[in-house]
């Protein structure tokens, strides 16, 4: 009868050593599936890297990508704007202060015979806005990118669209800073 209790102790051991290595099986592989997603996002990122991406996208982040630091930008600021905004959400008004980033200093002169023309199409453009449309940044953004594309037409630089269709301005505005941008 001593040989009928070893029997029951010989099967749990037995179990234990199958769910040990079930458990181990499923490390392994979860490990190796997990170095394998890793090599490829690395693979796409040295392609990307190397030039394999859109050759359109490549041609869009390069104006903005590259400063040359021995010719520093210039900067010219504009008289603070208060325009009354859309009358959809009740009345409310935008006082803004902008800055318009230029490649070059003598161009940043010649922007003064613009003006008038420049604060028209700005003034425009801002009080065609509605104030949910510039309460978070990516309004804002937005409509920085609309003022700098106003005032390149202003300058005679056409206004092109990219290969996702969103407008674009290849003019001599670089960017359009806010100092100040106050909704009320």
């Amino acid at each position: 009868m001593a040989k009928a209790p070893a029997k029951p102790e010989a099967a749990t051991e037995a179990a234990p050593r199958k769910k040990g290595k079930l458990l181990l099986i499923i490390i392994i592989v979860l490990l190796v599936l997990f170095v394998a997603a890793a090599g490829v996002v690395v693979l796409l990122l040295l392609k990307k890297d190397k030039g394999g991406g859109d050759h359109a996208d490549a041609q869009e982040t390069a104006p903005h990508s590259t400063i040359d630091l021995s010719k520093p930008p210039a900067f010219v600021p504009l008289d603070p704007f208060t325009v009354n905004l859309r009358r959809d959400e009740g009345d409310h008004y935008l006082q803004a202060v902008i800055v318009l980033r230029v490649g070059d200093p003598k161009l940043a002169e010649s922007l003064k015979a613009f003006m008038p023309e420049i604060r028209h199409r700005i003034n425009l453009l801002l009080s065609s806005k509605l104030p949910s449309e510039l309460a978070d940044t990516v309004g804002r953004e937005a409509l920085a990118e609309g003022i700098a594309t106003q005032v390149n037409e202003a300058l005679g630089f056409p206004a092109g669209t990219d290969s996702r269709g969103r407008t674009r301005s290849n003019g001599p505005v670089q960017a359009v800073l806010f100092n100040s941008f106050i909704i009320q």
